[in-house]
């Protein structure tokens, strides 16, 4: 369980585009790396969503989320099938006009032979008017920027290209610092105790993950805040609990 205590200045949600995640063909990998990355430069990633490959339902999911987070990042649907239709539909939901951008045909020219450059490959440059490219090291079609909406490949070595490329644009805040404590404790024991260190640090972010290693079973209690020397009193008091209930806690800074 966890339970979230205040929100973080700066927000973001990821909009994963594509009936293949949905059908279960495909596994996202996107969202634990997008995730890290906005950790690192202050950007809480507070929602995720997943929706198919229909006009409709990308329209109003982008609106609904663009409206609501600081930043939206989407994954998926930025290729050269027919199927493939992310940057129409983040045209239409700002109400601008899908062109054929000049800098992504120069890109794609540059990086395909001559006889390579079809029509198909050439909707990879259409993007909405307005739109700055998000560039692509890996086979050189852009991604995009238009608003506050970020539009990345759904390829994760490709997107994971686009969103070290992208980071110098976005203003974070303060980073998210994290410390974990493990112990062999049941969340049963724990749970009364637990409470009530959250109740006494409102501010901090306390999570209760149960594990089975070796088999053991165990549970992580996570930490979160932005305070360091606040969070470092939160994990003191989480460790005293497991100690006073008898356990052994293992304090690790960050994740384990």
């Amino acid at each position: 369980m966890t339970q979230n205590t205040r929100e973080a200045d700066v927000t973001a949600a990821l909009l994963i585009i594509g009936n293949e995640i949905l059908s279960g063909r495909t596994k996202d990998a996107n969202l634990p790396f997008l995730a890290e990355k906005l950790n690192g430069v202050g950007i809480r990633l507070r929602e995720a969503r997943v929706v198919p490959d229909l006009e409709d339902e990308i329209i109003d999911a982008v609106n609904a989320l663009r409206a609501r987070y600081t930043y939206v990042f989407t994954t998926g649907g930025i290729g050269p099938t027919h199927d493939d239709i992310t940057a129409e539909c983040i045209a239409k939901a700002f109400g601008v006009a899908l062109e054929r951008n000049a800098e992504a045909v120069a890109r794609l020219q540059a990086h395909y032979k001559t006889d390579q450059i079809n029509e198909a490959r050439l909707r990879m440059a259409n993007i909405p008017a307005g739109g700055i490219l998000i560039d692509n090291p890996v086979s050189k079609a852009p991604g995009f920027q238009i608003g506050n909406v970020f539009v990345l490949a759904g390829v994760p070595m490709i997107m994971q290209g686009m969103v070290e490329n992208l980071l110098p644009r976005l203003r974070g805040g303060a980073r998210m610092l994290a410390r974990t404590v493990s112990c062999g404790l049941p969340e049963g024991t724990l749970a009364e105790g637990l409470e009530a260190v959250q109740k006494r640090f409102p501010e901090i972010e306390i999570g209760s993950y149960p594990y089975l290693r070796n088999k053991e079973y165990g549970v992580s209690l996570v930490l979160h805040g932005t305070d360091e020397a606040m969070l470092e009193q939160a994990t003191d008091a989480v460790a005293s609990l497991v100690r006073d209930l008898g356990g052994e806690p293992s304090v690790t800074v960050g994740y384990s």
